[in-house]
């Protein structure tokens, strides 16, 4: 990647009388958080550079007379040294802004940012024999702007309601891009009881990892997790290997790759228990103070989402119910319009038929007695005619005991019609 363009000033910088002003340069800089270095020839060996300077490429490469692309090999692959190159060849000086470097290799690679310039040195006759590099890096506001365009993006999220597991999980990756070493983050759920820990987001631990502590309980020794969820404050846990409340989780652990867990619990407004917020390190790690300003940002970012969802989810459900509620009651309006409607028919066919008995009691109560039964069929019966039976149709006929007990087992609405005692008619006008 090459170094981010920066301006040039229309004339070069006027020749100096030897180098007289380097010891002023060396005491102006030396304490400086500014940093300095002051390279010679034209393969830009380091004759002197400020504490800030070797702080900044590692104490362990604290070494003049040695050319900057020795001491510093990952610069050429960058651009810096061909820039230093033309700075020699041209004696024009060059400024960079927010120009963005990858110091050291490996592991132990860091970004980094600088504003910067490479001034040229000349001699009583005008050459260029070397070039100071002066630079302040401002790798904390790049990162504080960066952390500041991310979580406002996260709040954004929030409030347009996107789903929990987006939020989780694009916080977590936007932590372990903001980082400035790597970290793995992991976001567990507490369920309503406050005695569980759910899986809620970690996109970069492996999935037998989730699985396997998706459900653990929140207790004092259980891991950095489930100690914080039961403290309700944060744990650290700076070596999973010596620590003995990794002692059930060690093996499991070491098979993720994870040396160190600092676990904070997300807390409600109430100071309920949401879950706990967590990142691991492949080695064994002390927090700084910028890495607990950081967790503590999205901690709260984080119970803010899950607030938020329970809230929604709350409100969902409510609405649901009512739903299912007014549902119910539709059905139950229908069911009563129904029963209201079979009743009414009942009742129709219950006056008809009434109607109809009355009638055929007051055509009974106009026929005649007959002196011989009149049920015995095309036969005829000889016995004497001794009760009077009749239907709801109208039809009525005398019979003897043996001949009406037969109609009453075998004809359908047939009664016993009493003329002793007035008969239906009589009873329907009492």
């Amino acid at each position: 990647m090459t170094a981010v363009p920066g301006q040039r000033p229309a004339a070069a910088t006027p020749p100096e009388a030897g180098d007289a002003a380097g010891d002023d340069l060396r005491g102006l800089f030396g304490q400086s958080i500014a940093v300095f270095a002051s390279l010679a020839g034209p393969s830009h060996v380091v004759e002197v550079a400020n504490p800030a300077f070797f702080a900044t490429i590692g104490e362990e490469r604290a070494r003049t007379g040695v050319a900057i692309a020795e001491l510093l090999p990952e610069l050429a692959d960058q651009g810096f040294v061909a820039l230093l190159d033309e700075v020699y060849r041209t004696g024009e000086p060059y400024t960079g802004r927010d120009a963005r470097v990858v110091l050291g290799a490996g592991p132990h690679a860091r970004e980094a940012f600088f504003d910067f310039t490479y001034e040229p040195r000349h001699d009583a006759d005008g050459a260029v024999t070397g070039i100071r590099v002066i630079g302040v890096e401002t790798t904390q506001v790049k990162h504080a702007q960066r952390l500041m365009a991310e979580h406002r993006a996260l709040l954004e999220q929030i409030a347009r309601q996107a789903p929990l597991p987006e939020v989780l999980e694009g916080m977590a990756r936007c932590i372990e891009n903001l980082a400035p070493q790597e970290v793995l983050v992991s976001v567990l759920l507490a369920d309503p009881d406050g005695r569980h820990l759910r899986h809620g987001a970690a996109p970069s631990l492996p999935d037998f990892y989730n699985q396997a502590i998706d459900g653990i309980a929140t207790g004092e020794g259980v891991g950095s997790c489930g100690t914080a969820a039961h403290r309700r404050e944060p744990v650290i846990v700076t070596d999973i290997a010596a620590d003995p409340f990794w002692a059930d989780f060690r093996g499991l652990a070491e098979r993720a790759g994870l040396a160190a867990c600092w676990s904070t619990p997300i807390l409600a407004r109430d100071g309920s228990l949401l879950g706990t917020f967590a990142v691991y390190h492949r080695t064994p790690r002390i927090p700084q103070d910028t890495d607990l300003a950081l967790i503590q940002i999205f901690t709260g970012t984080a119970a803010l989402a899950i607030e938020r969802h329970h809230i929604e989810q709350a409100k969902a459900e409510a609405e649901a119910r009512a739903r299912a509620a007014h549902d119910q009651l539709a059905e139950a309006v229908r069911a009563e319009r129904e029963l209201r409607g079979e009743a009414e028919r009942r009742a129709a066919t219950a006056a008809e038929l009434a109607a109809r008995m009355r009638a055929a009691a007051a055509a009974q109560a106009a026929r005649p007695r007959p002196e011989r039964c009149q049920l015995g069929g095309a036969p005829g019966c000889t016995a004497a005619a001794e009760i009077k039976i009749a239907d709801s149709w109208g039809d009525s006929a005398w019979g003897c005991p043996i001949h009406v007990e037969e109609a009453i087992l075998n004809v359908r609405s047939v009664f016993i019609a009493s003329e002793e005692l007035g008969g239906l008619a009589g009873y329907l006008n009492r």
